[in-house]
């Protein structure tokens, strides 16, 4: 996020802009970095090494184009089941992340915030972790949303314990709970759901992964590994997004229709047409 912005990159990003509307929200699950390490006969933490410096650039785009939101699955429940030394090497990349670019963060005005079983990870991690979303919790360009030891499973168990506490103590009746209850028990209950879900690496599952909160969210699956994921990737599943037609369940005669992205789209530049 230190690097100056290209000009060629700022007009690919002015096109993109003009093309339709940009995600309120993303949210990417960071596939690829083992196999990428191993294609390469490397080992895994190779990839695991340059795919922080992925996150960066990514962070640093969506900042640019105007997301708003930017959740990125980070580690989820169950890769605490790799081997012990993957798991250790995961957390001091981590744990050096976080402390290396919260200057960044503060500079270029992104909140940090994370959900999932943080109290799980170490202490340091926990300790770091703290500081850094204190730090930043007044920026307000963007929010930047690290799903760590997160399960969407959990998440759903969770809010099931915590509105049955709700009820059991005669705060809330059974009756009442509706969706606005139950997402308001849920760990994003401060963030919109994502508009686009972005996967890398060719796979087709969520991974349990935001399992309520992507009900009507729009999928890109990308056939590139992490480590190799640009900006101009990114450019590519924001403009597909541009072209399809939320419906949320109605049909197209009943919207508003805004046919902006989908004139534009056929002039963006040849580099994420």
């Amino acid at each position: 996020m230190g690097k100056s912005q290209s000009e060629s990159d700022k007009k690919l990003q002015d096109a993109l802009k003009n093309s339709g509307e940009i995600p309120i929200h993303i949210a990417i699950i960071m596939d690829g970095n083992g196999r990428w390490a191993r294609g390469k006969g490397l080992p895994r933490v190779a990839g695991h090494k340059i795919g922080v410096d992925t996150v960066q650039e990514i962070t640093e785009a969506c900042a640019q184009l105007g997301v708003k939101y930017l959740t990125l699955f980070t580690f989820s429940t169950e890769n605490w089941n790799r081997p012990k030394d993957e798991v250790s090497t995961l957390m001091r990349l981590l744990l050096r992340s976080v402390k290396d670019r919260c200057i960044e963060l503060n500079k270029n005005n992104i909140r940090l915030t994370t959900i999932g079983d943080v109290k799980s990870l170490p202490f340091e991690v926990q300790k770091e972790l703290n500081e850094a979303i204190e730090k930043t919790k007044n920026n307000n360009r963007m929010t930047l949303n690290l799903a760590l030891s997160y399960s969407g499973r959990w998440e759903l168990l969770e809010a099931v314990k915590s509105i049955s506490k709700l009820v059991a103590e005669g705060e809330l009746k059974t009756d009442d709970i509706d969706e606005i209850i139950f997402s308001k028990n849920l760990t994003t209950k401060n963030i919109p759901d994502p508009d686009l879900l972005i996967r890398t690496s060719g796979e087709f599952r969520v991974s349990n992964f935001l399992l309520w909160q992507i009900a009507y969210t729009e999928f890109y699956i990308s056939e590139v590994y992490w480590p190799d994921f640009n900006r101009k990737h990114l450019y590519q599943a924001i403009k597909s997004f541009q072209t399809r037609e939320r419906r949320f369940g109605r049909v197209s005669e009943q919207l508003i229709k805004n046919d902006k992205g989908l004139k534009n789209a056929a002039n963006l530049p040849k580099e994420i047409a």
